[in-house]
C-alpha cells in the first residue's frame, strides 16, 4: 500500500509491504492560495475567534502549571487553597482521544484554578497556579 504523509510541511510518499516500509519520494508541501471571495468570507470568522478564545486571567500568586498540548479539560481534581504534593494529579486533559494527567511540578498550595471542566485549552495556557 502507498501512503502520503505530511510532517512539518514536508510530504513523504511511503510504500508499505508486509514487514517493511520504503520511502518513494519526498517534497515540500505548499498550501493552496485562497480565492478572494473565500478570504472575504473568512474575515468575519477571524474577528469572532478572539472573543471566543479569551482565557481566564491568572490572578493567583505562584507558579502556573500550563497545558503541554491543546485539548479539553475533562476533570479538575483540585480547588483553591488545597495543599498538593509534587506528582499529584491536578487535572485531566483530553487530547487526540487520550486522557493525560497534568501533575503538580512541586509541592505547595493551589492559589488559583484557572481551567474548568469542559474548557478547551491551547498549548501554554495556565491551568492551575501553585504557590
Amino acid at each position: 500500500m502507498k501512503y502520503k504523509i505530511t510532517l512539518n510541511d514536508r510530504v513523504y510518499e511511503v510504500e508499505v509491504e508486509e514487514g517493511k516500509a520504503m520511502l518513494l519520494s519526498e517534497y515540500e508541501a505548499v498550501a493552496p492560495v485562497a480565492a478572494a471571495p473565500a478570504a472575504a468570507v473568512a474575515a468575519p470568522a477571524a474577528e469572532a475567534a478572539p472573543a471566543a478564545a479569551a482565557a481566564p486571567a491568572v490572578t493567583g500568586a505562584g507558579e502556573p502549571v500550563t497545558a503541554p498540548m491543546p485539548g479539553t479539560i475533562v476533570k479538575v481534581n483540585v480547588t483553591a487553597g488545597q495543599a498538593v504534593k509534587a506528582g499529584d494529579v491536578l487535572c485531566v486533559l483530553e487530547a487526540m482521544k487520550m486522557e493525560n494527567d497534568i501533575t503538580a511540578p512541586k509541592a505547595g498550595t493551589v492559589t488559583q484554578v484557572v481551567a474548568a471542566k469542559g474548557a478547551s485549552v491551547s498549548t501554554g495556557d495556565a491551568l492551575v497556579v501553585i504557590g
